[in-house]
């Protein structure tokens, strides 16, 4: 279509036959609309993604409020990974347990350790962690000198779990590995499954009891989802990472379902625990007031039980009266407007819904580090073909556990309940719920951002910080996803109603279409060439 080859247009040949393959405008057509993803960014370009630790440690095991992350590499790492995302955490009344979440622990590794070896470093930190801390669990996430000077944080942790009774994790999620953050996930869910994941035998009280996976408690969107989850009469009994802890996570298979909120960075946790314990997932969307009820009453669904069923329809509509007047208010101010969406994680698919609640559509859309079935679905999985850098990534092989295997419901009921909607043990992908003539682009850089701004003209583009202030300087609203902007919860019921407010509040107040750059005006610069004539 023409907006997509008037985009390419603007790259050499080279990079032009790399990003075509990156960037579809849907057609929905006789054939499937495609795309390649999870192959590596172009070098030169200013790609939005981040690194493998960022995905280890940034995202999955840092929000645990009762480990004590240590980045073992320079200081620079660990603040880049610290505090940006707001994983909102509290003390748990109930348990003994500390908050580290507001802490950013770090060896500070200099060019020195570096020559010499940083593992001692990495031991004195430790200790000093335990004397000051006393945590029950500490993991310790690889930077790239790390993995490039050799330090074995494997061994490291062997000897301070022998050493000091505690447990110790390390995780060998050196940012140059995989191609993106994506790498990190997969590390930092491996690590779960085997050390942690099955190892308390504190069963739930609860009659109907979940996980709640991929939701990292960003600007308190997880404590929002658990208070809807609560009135419904369901218990979380842990939390994948946002406001989680080692405490829950050993406990974790004794829920009765795993909910998955973001697909791609806890979907391999998922899967493993399906193939252990024998829990059935499904991929459910709290973002969004009709994604919200269709997700409640997915898992009524599920657990099959009348009083259950008609408990969630008493809480949706409760909940969607008490918000009626203010979504028809902000609806009002909305509806027809345009938007963009470029951010990570399963949000680049789940705000759309919402912004549909709100009279919006989504133009554009896309992901830093998905993979194809973020796209196009789980479907798709058998044609996905494994490269060298995916194979960099250890896979793990679990075996159903002998004594914990349980299964709810045999396999004709499984089939029977995807067949009435439930989206069980598998991912739709974000594709399928966009419109004809929207454009996809996977990997995004900050080329494209601006040039989309121009070609598609939305009324808002939802991104991360990186290039948060260059659309707006573009005349074009602009939220960040990463951290809400300091806003939220966005999630539920009444995270719909803030979220519509602060999108209203980004369109109607554009500032930057009010004013313009100085330089654009009166020259910043003067000079003489020779011959003395003047020049700005």
């Amino acid at each position: 279509m023409r907006e997509r080859e008037e985009l390419l247009d603007k790259y050499t040949a080279k990079v032009y036959k790399n990003r075509k393959q990156h960037i579809t405008q849907l057609e929905f057509g006789a054939e499937p609309d495609t795309i390649t993803a999870n192959t590596r960014a172009i070098p030169g370009t200013m790609t939005a993604r981040g690194c493998c630790y960022a995905g280890c440690k940034g995202v999955v095991v840092g929000p645990l409020k009762d480990v004590a992350v240590i980045t073992h590499g320079p200081i620079g790492c660990a603040f880049y990974s610290w505090g940006t995302r707001r994983n909102k955490a509290k003390n748990d009344p109930e348990s003994d347990n500390k908050n580290f979440v507001p802490y950013s622990l770090c060896t500070d590794m200099r060019p020195t350790d570096i020559v010499f070896g940083g593992e001692k470093k990495l031991e004195k930190a430790i200790e000093e962690v335990i004397d000051i801390f006393h945590p029950k669990c500490i993991m310790i996430c690889s930077t790239c000198p790390i993995g490039l000077i050799g330090d074995d944080v494997q061994a490291v942790a062997k000897r301070t779990e022998a050493q000091y009774g505690i447990k110790t994790i390390g995780f060998s999620c050196e940012g140059y590995k995989g191609v993106s953050q994506s790498a990190g996930h997969h590390i930092a869910n491996n690590g779960l499954m085997r050390y942690i994941i099955g190892t308390g035998d504190k069963k739930p009280v609860g009659k109907f009891t979940v996980n709640l996976l991929g939701e990292y408690n960003i600007g308190a969107d997880g404590w929002e989802e658990e208070r809807i989850l609560k009135r419904c009469g369901i218990d979380v009994v842990s939390v994948f990472t946002g406001d989680g802890s080692y405490e829950t996570l050993q406990n974790a298979h004794l829920a009765d379902l795993n909910l998955v909120m973001c697909h791609r960075s806890i979907n391999y946790v998922a899967e493993m625990m399906k193939t252990k314990y024998g829990m059935d997932w499904i991929k459910v969307n709290f973002i969004g007031v009709g994604a919200t009820c269709k997700s409640l009453r997915m898992i009524g669904k599920y657990f099959d039980d009348p009083e259950l069923i008609a408990r969630i329809e008493s809480v949706i509509a409760e909940e969607t009266e008490s918000i009626r007047e203010d979504m028809e208010n902000y609806k009002a101010k909305l509806k027809g407007k345009t938007a963009g969406i470029f951010v990570g994680g399963s949000r680049a698919h789940h705000y759309q819904l919402l912004l549909r609640d709100l009279g919006m559509e989504t133009i554009m859309a896309g992901y830093e580090f998905a993979h194809r079935d973020d796209y196009e679905g789980s479907a798709i999985r058998p044609f996905i073909k494994s490269d060298a850098d995916t194979k960099n990534i250890e896979e793990i092989t679990v075996e159903p556990d002998p004594e914990k295997y349980r299964t709810r419901y045999p396999e004709e009921m499984l089939v029977s309940l995807q067949k009435d909607g439930v989206e069980l043990d598998a991912y739709t992908g974000m594709i399928p719920d966009m419109i004809k003539g929207s454009m996809v682009v996977d990997d995004y850089n900050f080329l494209e951002v601006d040039q989309l701004g121009k070609i598609m003209k939305p009324d808002i583009i939802f991104s991360g910080i990186k290039d948060k202030y260059s659309t707006m300087k573009d005349g074009i609203g602009s939220r960040q996803l990463h951290s809400y902007d300091y806003s939220g919860p966005y999630s539920g019921f009444r995270g719909a109603v803030i979220f519509a407010r602060d999108v209203a509040m980004s369109i109607y107040t554009p500032t930057w279409r009010l004013v313009k750059a100085p330089w654009k005006n009166t020259p910043l610069l003067t000079g003489t060439i020779s011959g003395g004539e003047k020049h700005a």
